[in-house]
């Protein structure tokens, strides 16, 4: 099952892992569920940062990308 869902970063730690930069994200969403996700750099919007509107896509309960809330990230940039 595919779906894409409203979250909000609470915590992103980078680390290298064989010259690949991934970022362990943890995210909560509106029913105040918390997930976690270890994520590589195509799966992370650049300059991420903890507050910031997401929305996670996610594959049978596992989250595998996350991208920009547009409507709700007033920061600039792309989506």
């Amino acid at each position: 099952m595919l779906r894409e869902e409203e979250a909000v970063v609470v915590d992103i730690k980078p680390f290298n892992l064989h010259g690949v930069n991934y970022q362990d994200v943890t995210i909560t969403y509106a029913d105040r569920s918390i997930d976690h996700a270890r994520l590589g750099p195509e799966g992370v919007p650049e300059n991420l940062q903890p507050g910031d509107v997401v929305l996670a896509m996610r594959v049978s309960n596992m989250v595998v990308s996350l991208r920009r809330s547009s409507e709700r990230n007033n920061k600039g940039g792309a989506s």
